[in-house]
């Protein structure tokens, strides 16, 4: 059965909002999977906030084309699914090549990473990335060191004292 006018433009309109709000989108031919296979993926990727959705290249040639993003036609051919990440560019690299990995039957084609093009390449590296949550505690521990170490040094003098102050009053009782 074919799309009315109006769900045709609704579907435009959805791939066009989740392109531009996308840090990264990553295409994916996903010929051979199931439909269980496609939702173990849809449940896998929910949980890092990312969103798949199989949309028909000709949409997804309009709105590259309507948001400047050039070099995707190419890239649009056989079925296409698309992985939306939002927050963390790294989260549907790494979901779907961890998918990939394990199942062997779906191919990533090129993705748009902040409105440019990059290749399978590019997106492989991006998937070896750590996540956002691991680069965010690496900071964190990079700043908490320091002020570990100044609160050592700080209390060091303090230590000392009573260290000298214990030997004094232990010398005291027993000469007294």
């Amino acid at each position: 059965m074919s799309k009315s006018r109006k769900q045709k433009e609704a579907e435009y309109a959805a791939v066009k909002d989740s392109l531009s709000r996308a840090q990264v989108a990553i295409l994916a031919d996903y010929r051979g999977l199931t439909v269980e296979e496609i939702t173990e993926l849809r449940r896998k990727l929910d949980a890092s906030k990312v969103e798949f959705r199989v949309v028909k290249n000709t949409i997804t040639g309009l709105v590259a084309k309507e948001l400047g993003v050039e070099g995707l036609h190419s890239f649009l051919e056989g079925p296409t699914a698309i992985a939306f990440g939002y927050d963390d560019p790294v989260a549907p690299a790494k979901g779907l090549s961890d998918f990939i990995k394990d199942k062997k039957k779906m191919e990533i084609k090129a993705a748009v990473l902040e409105g440019r093009v990059i290749g399978l390449e590019e997106v492989k590296r991006l998937s070896e990335l750590p996540t956002k949550e691991v680069l965010l505690a690496k900071v964190l521990g990079s700043l908490q060191a320091p002020l570990v170490g100044l609160a050592s040094v700080l209390q060091a003098p303090m230590r000392g004292c009573a260290i000298a102050l214990n030997a004094v009053r232990e010398k005291r009782e027993a000469a007294g």
